[in-house]
């Protein structure tokens, strides 16, 4: 069976992004239902997959990365409100067998994804 797994990235600092708030939710006829919410250690990372086993199905998904709060908490200085606060991801899961990365790359005022290994 495959699994999910995200790394988020400061771009901005160079650095993994600790302490992020995560939450993944699985969409069907245009609603959210929360699956669950995790928190990135000191590498940028969940300690364990966000989806795996019977759990990963094929279907749309959206991660939801608190960029906001983890920029204030490190002090950086911010507009309020500030230019990125969630930052919303929505992707498909069409080969439940495979290993699903979605990396993000983030800074104040930009982010970038892609589908890794």
């Amino acid at each position: 069976m495959g699994f999910l797994t995200t790394h988020i990235l400061d771009s901005a600092h160079g650095c993994p992004a600790a302490g992020v708030r995560v939450e993944l939710y699985r969409i069907s006829d245009s609603e959210a239902a929360l699956v669950l919410e995790a928190v990135t250690n000191a590498d940028g990372r969940c300690d364990e997959p966000l989806l795996e086993d019977a759990d990963f199905s094929v279907g749309t998904y959206e991660l939801r990365f608190h960029i906001g709060d983890y920029f204030a908490a490190k002090g950086i200085d911010l507009p309020s409100p500030a230019f990125l606060d969630v930052v919303p991801l929505r992707f498909g899961i069409a080969e439940p067998e495979d290993h699903y990365h979605v990396p993000l790359l983030v800074s104040p005022y930009s982010y970038s994804t892609y589908r890794g290994s």
